[in-house]
């Protein structure tokens, strides 16, 4: 059967599969190489696809990376109903432990992508720019989330840079980086602190509980 009579369908399915290997390889290889340390080639030999077969779905590594990375965000998205404002009757801290333990859950579901990405931005410009375009994505997000809540009381006017300090604190304790959760400590302990440290910087501590 020539390529022309096979269904556009069956050539559709055939595709996502390839495309969805590369992805998947990304991700096992990232549970035991440094994203630094991954190329086009490695990937493809994991994917089971060769290097042209690569490049017809990515134009590069990074390209593959920023799919996996919105996915994640796209799991944030469901899990906080787009960012929702909070619901009738949930106080501050409610609010607050809840949209900390989204962020925990998408990270754990996509450890150790997510861990991997954090870490790497900090030595990998192209990375970093990567990351940023979600960070800046997600601060939007977050400050008209805020901002639409009555009971909401920033430590600062400047309300974009107090959410993008906490993101990046969040980020950064998500991924279990040593400066963040210690050496040998329980992560919970930092996560509980990341959920006051939300709550303090956007509500005042949650004295304010208006709907």
């Amino acid at each position: 059967m020539s390529a022309e009579s096979v269904p556009s369908e069956a050539r559709r399915s055939r595709g996502d599969r390839q495309r969805d290997a590369i992805v998947g390889a990304v991700r096992e290889l990232l549970e035991v190489k440094a994203f630094s340390d991954l190329s086009v080639s490695v990937i493809s030999e994991r994917a089971g696809v060769a290097r042209s077969g690569f490049y017809f779905y990515f134009d590069s590594k990074y390209a593959v990376l920023a799919v996996v990375v919105a996915d994640a965000m796209a799991e944030l998205d469901k899990l906080t109903h787009d960012f929702a404002p909070r619901e009738r009757g949930e106080t501050p801290s409610e609010f607050a432990k809840r949209m900390v333990g989204s962020a925990a859950a998408v990270f754990a579901h996509n450890d150790p992508v997510m861990r991997a990405c954090t870490l790497a931005q900090n030595t990998d410009a192209q990375l970093r720019d990567l990351m940023n375009d979600f960070a800046d994505a997600l601060i939007y997000k977050i400050v008209g989330l805020v901002g639409q809540d009555a009971g909401a009381r920033p430590i600062s006017e400047d309300l974009p840079a107090l959410v993008r300090t906490l993101i990046a604190t969040t980020a950064m304790t998500l991924s279990n980086d040593s400066a963040f959760v210690g050496r040998h400590d329980d992560p919970a302990r930092a996560v509980a602190v990341l959920e006051r440290l939300w709550l303090n910087a956007l509500w005042g501590g949650g004295r304010v509980s208006g709907t």
